[in-house]
């Protein structure tokens, strides 16, 4: 669910050059504020890939609404509680990084 709306998101990213030390811009129109550069395209695309990723997660854990892309939506429960782990709690854990934050629905 998640990665289909990065994926259209990705899909909608416009590129051009700027005159920049790092000369790629990328933005998404439909979604406010997320644009990122790179020395090279393929950096900008990753740089992009990012910020979209963390501006969806800043909305989830804010319950903000996430605007559709499209027919693509992101539908999430109606409430979401965002547990921060603590460093020691998951040092043993492959699956979540120390630190992140873990979404659960209520």
């Amino acid at each position: 669910m998640i990665q289909t709306y990065i994926d259209a998101a990705m899909r909608q990213a416009r590129y051009e050059l700027i005159q920049d030390d790092e000369p790629y811009y990328g933005e998404v129109p439909e979604l406010p504020g997320v644009w990122a550069t790179g020395r090279t395209l393929e950096q900008c695309r990753q740089n992009l890939l990012e910020a979209v990723d963390g501006w969806l997660l800043f909305r989830i854990a804010r319950g903000m609404s996430i605007p559709p892309l499209g027919d693509t939506r992101l539908v999430l429960p109606r409430e979401m509680t965002v547990a921060w782990a603590d460093p020691g709690i998951l040092a043993g854990s492959s699956s979540t990084p120390a630190g992140f934050g873990i979404l659960r629905s209520v």
